[in-house]
């Protein structure tokens, strides 16, 4: 890509990434965990390092050279083997961008809603979770195209069956109280029913009948967002965010980031590509498979999610080491690289 392509493109990286092992981290969580009886998911898996951070650099540089800059969102601690004067890396601290009403937090909802708010973000960012990873090249069209997000949007009935994810249930009364499916349909049908959709089309088709939107099909990928839509969801529905953001972990009535994802859906606001552009693999049944699908390189983009019956990630390491082989220029030297096991604080 030219320099002139590259800075038309514009598009910021967003990584947020937790050191369930520093004990700092986790005496400041232990001070504020019996906030509620209605806590879920305190499982240490959820602050879990799988250790492949390291990767999403390497693929970061390897397949996406273009992107303006990354920021890095932390508690305060730090990888030891990152190199933090990068040109292009932002190291973001919460207190960077989250409201202090509402910090110290422990919950990804309250992080994530508050990404609009990062200094020097680009109008067009894509969230990545540190196990979403990219695995073959991309190029800016891939998460933007005529300024609009890139995205699959599939309506599909949500329930907890699927992922026990309350906060997608509660994104969806925000959507249906906000918006009618009919009409939704009826304007955007195109982005609805493309042909990149594929089969999947068919799941929408047969929710036609139905009142209301059921939910959207949970893509577990990186996403590509307009830090206006975050502002538009601030100003629309000030009340249910600051709800969510005052809980210190998450918390059976929040919504999260995927509510600014489905406003994009409802209100048209993106631009449809193939659901084959990536896949998520999650827990031990799937790691096989996940190992698989990054040798054959078959996907731009996976998601290796976590789960309690994983008991560690050393082949999946070993199959990105293999990707992905090369330090990269994220990574500090090994003069300036001490050895050390945990992360750094800021």
């Amino acid at each position: 890509m030219t320099g002139n392509a590259r800075q038309k493109a514009e598009i910021d990286f967003v990584v947020t990434w937790v050191d369930g092992n520093d004990p700092a981290w986790r005496a400041c969580r232990d001070r504020y965990r019996p906030e509620s009886e209605r806590i879920d998911n305190l499982s240490d898996v959820r602050y879990r390092d799988n250790g492949l951070l390291k990767y999403w650099f390497r693929g970061v540089e390897k397949f996406a050279p273009w992107v303006r800059k990354v920021h890095f969102v932390t508690w305060g601690h730090l990888p030891p083997w990152l190199d933090v004067e990068h040109p292009k890396i932002n190291i973001v601290r919460h207190e960077d961008f989250i409201p202090a009403e509402y910090l110290p937090t422990f919950s990804s909802h309250a992080i994530e809603l508050n990404l609009h708010r990062i200094a020097d973000l680009a109008e067009k960012f894509v969230y990545f979770n540190d196990d979403t990873l990219l695995t073959s090249s991309v190029v800016p069209t891939d998460f933007f195209r005529n300024g609009l997000p890139c995205d699959c949007a599939i309506m599909k009935p949500v329930t907890m069956i699927d992922n026990g994810i309350r906060a997608e249930i509660n994104d969806m009364y925000v959507i249906n109280r906000r918006f009618d499916k009919r009409e939704v349909l009826q304007k955007h049908w195109k982005k609805f029913f493309a042909p990149c959709c594929g089969l999947k089309a068919l799941s929408t088709l047969f929710m036609l009948p139905y009142r209301g939107i059921p939910g959207f099909w949970v893509r577990h990928l990186p996403c590509a967002y307009l830090k206006s839509s975050f502002e538009t969801l601030w100003r629309e529905e000030p009340a249910v965010l600051e709800k969510s953001c005052r809980h210190k972990f998450r918390h059976e009535n929040d919504v999260n980031h995927w509510l600014i994802e489905y406003w994009q859906y409802a209100s048209g606001t993106f631009a449809p590509i193939s659901p084959r552009i990536g896949k998520a693999f999650e827990g031990a049944a799937d790691m096989k498979k996940m190992e698989a699908a990054v040798a054959s390189g078959k996907y731009r983009m996976i998601c290796c999610n976590d789960a309690e019956n994983v008991a560690d990630f050393k082949d999946v390491i070993a199959r990105f080491a293999a990707l992905l082989p090369d330090v990269s220029g994220y990574e500090k030297t090994p003069e300036r690289n001490p050895r050390a096991e945990g992360g750094t604080s800021l």
